[in-house]
């Protein structure tokens, strides 16, 4: 198996999260990546530095978005002036009104040029603070997706994109749950210059709802997300059974939300169900938005996984046959995260040997 890291990625350095009215301590620390590049090596397995593919995320993004994200900062900071001190990081201090509907690609950019207003409008929760080096790291995690998309693509076989920050909140003009730029919408967009067809399945905790945005119209590209009922969990407006896509998208995005406190005879269950509608896909290559913050003492989860739910995750994923992108995205408790990748890595080798 294949690996991709860049050091880059660990120079995103949140300093703030807001959770249930008040500011945290943040979730999403550097030492998450460190830890998981750890166990890679520990594992034999050596992660390469991408190469620089520049806006590759353009195919999945809009270029209004790219451009507030790489300049967000710099632009909040020239806001000092007699009377008004910037935070440290660009965070919203207020939302645009939306219909309610599932946005799709084509939402006009903001209207308005003030960085304020800006932040508003690209950013949906108070999850997401942009530093002086967000962009950076985040583009670097870009890369690291595309990368393994492009090794998959040559050699029909599995690779680990190890992204950080995540991305699968990420939509297609929108921050949010921590993440910038959606790695798993790229990969998958990126497989599919090699192949006609690609699932996302998404076994995080929360809804990939920004990954359903970016493919929701579309029969291509299936998107499948195993993940905590959001009726009382984030993103709470959308990863419900009912939002099967739209046009000729309809059928090809499957949400199943699962109630608080499912274990992992619970999970492996509710997976096994759900493979079988991502095996009459018939897809021919395959993108796993990865999370271990479905394990059971996970600070921000409602789940009750134990580590060997990923060595059962691993061994279906290579039972598929599938060229594979294994995406990181979600974990939060540091001190198990290597122990969580390890397993993963058993029990997709159970299956390769």
């Amino acid at each position: 198996m294949k690996a991709f890291f860049s050091e880059e990625q660990l120079l995103h350095q949140p300093q703030q999260f807001m959770r249930a009215g008040r500011i945290c301590a943040p979730a999403d620390v550097p030492a998450r990546a460190q830890i998981l590049n750890g166990m890679l090596a520990q594992a034999g397995i050596t992660s390469e530095t991408p190469p620089d593919y520049g806006h590759a995320m353009l195919a999945v993004h809009s270029l209004e978005y790219v451009e507030f994200l790489k300049n967000a900062y710099s632009r909040w900071q020239a806001m000092k002036q007699p009377g008004l001190e910037p935070g440290p990081e660009v965070l919203p201090n207020m939302s645009p009104y939306h219909n309610g509907r599932v946005e799709q690609a084509g939402r006009p950019p903001c209207p308005s040029d003030s960085i304020i207003a800006q932040a508003g409008y690209y950013i949906s929760d108070l999850a997401c603070p942009i530093g002086p080096h967000t962009w950076q790291a985040a583009l670097r995690s870009t890369h690291c997706a595309v990368a393994a998309a492009d090794w998959v693509s040559a050699t029909k076989d599995i690779a680990y994109a190890l992204c950080r920050p995540s991305g699968h909140h990420a939509h297609y003009d929108r921050a949010g749950g921590f993440c910038y730029l959606n790695n798993s919408a790229i990969a998958a967009q990126r497989l599919r210059e090699t192949f006609s067809s690609v699932v996302v399945l998404d076994v995080d905790a929360h809804h990939g709802d920004g990954t359903q945005n970016i493919f929701y119209q579309r029969s291509d590209v299936m998107t499948v997300s195993l993940h905590a009922d959001p009726a009382g969990y984030y993103p709470f407006y959308t990863g419900y059974a009912h939002e099967r896509g739209y046009g000729s998208g309809h059928g090809y995005n499957v949400n199943v939300p699962l109630p608080h406190g499912t274990t992992t005879a619970g999970f492996i269950g509710a997976l096994d169900e759900v493979l079988v509608t991502l095996r009459d896909f018939r897809p021919q290559a395959l993108v796993v938005a990865l999370g271990f913050d479905t394990y059971r003492d996970d600070p921000i989860s409602v789940l009750k996984l134990d580590l060997d739910a990923y060595r059962q995750i691993g061994e279906r994923i290579s039972a598929l046959g599938l060229p594979t992108v294994v995406v990181q995205e979600g974990g939060y408790m540091v001190d198990i995260l290597g122990q969580a990748l390890g397993s993963l890595l058993r029990g997709l080798k159970a299956k390769q040997s």
